[in-house]
């Protein structure tokens, strides 16, 4: 009977147990007792990531310079990738269509250094011959463009090496025959196009044509040296006519005086 008595008991006070539970539910002490224990247990998570809230911070903290910094950077990296977007595009118009590109980017030059050796020769009250420089893009364009294709094609096949003895070749072929020949149709072609006489042509070449051949025996070696020994055949060109832009200023001006006087 006290077994009996005793189970009772107990069965009694799990009984209350369960109510005591259900009635504080709701109580705050125990909302906070439940917090506190689901806060213990998802402390292992966070000690997973213990500078997340760190990061959290630092990234908040970041200033406008440092995104304005990487824009700018963005922006040089644009136009850095655009220019040389625009000197393989250039390359690969020299090769599909060589005698097309440099006769016009000889045309480019002359007519950059006509403006130029008129902008150093004239007076301030003058204006600018438009005629003569249209004149020097059409001998660029026309005749000196095509002609400096063939001339570096022909001395690359008789002399294909690059060394030094195929280099001075190459420069005394230059200085012997190229360069006379071309200085002497400048002048012809300049002149005639400004509607002088054969004889006045004649008197021109013959008061003109040595110094400038001596002048060119100065400047051109050390250009023709460099071109011919670093640079590839189809590039040789855009250097010679790079070179050009100084000894095209001083062409154009030997061709733009006065023509020679002569008796009848």
């Amino acid at each position: 009977m006290s077994g009996g008595l005793v189970r009772r008991s107990s069965n009694l006070l799990r009984t209350l147990q369960k109510q005591e539970v259900k009635s504080n539910h709701g109580h705050p002490l125990y909302q906070t007792r439940q917090f506190l224990g689901s806060q213990t247990q998802s402390r292992p998570y966070l000690g997973r990531f213990p500078n997340f809230p760190r990061k959290t911070r630092e990234c908040s903290h970041l200033s406008p310079a440092a995104f304005s910094s990487s824009s700018s950077s963005s922006s040089s990296s644009g136009s850095a990738s655009s220019k040389v977007g625009l000197v393989r595009w250039y390359l690969g118009m020299v090769k599909s269509r060589p005698i097309v590109t440099k006769s016009l980017t000889c045309a480019l030059i002359y007519t950059a250094a006509d403006l130029s050796s008129q902008t150093i020769s004239k007076v301030q009250s003058d204006s600018y011959d438009l005629q003569r420089t249209l004149r020097m893009a059409w001998y660029g364009m026309a005749i000196l463009g095509p002609s400096l294709h063939f001339w570096f094609n022909l001395v690359s096949k008789l002399f294909p090496k690059r060394d030094l003895v195929s280099t001075l070749k190459k420069m005394v072929m230059g200085q012997a025959i190229y360069g006379p020949i071309m200085t002497v149709v400048f002048f012809c072609v300049s002149a005639r196009l400004k509607g002088e006489t054969d004889e006045e042509i004649i008197a021109r070449l013959k008061r003109d044509l040595i110094p400038t051949l001596l002048s060119g025996v100065m400047y051109w070696p050390m250009c023709d040296f460099i071109t011919f020994k670093f640079l590839p055949v189809h590039l040789q060109p855009l250097m010679s006519n790079s070179f050009s832009y100084l000894w095209t200023i001083y062409l154009t001006y030997m061709a733009s005086l006065e023509k020679v006087e002569t008796a009848f």
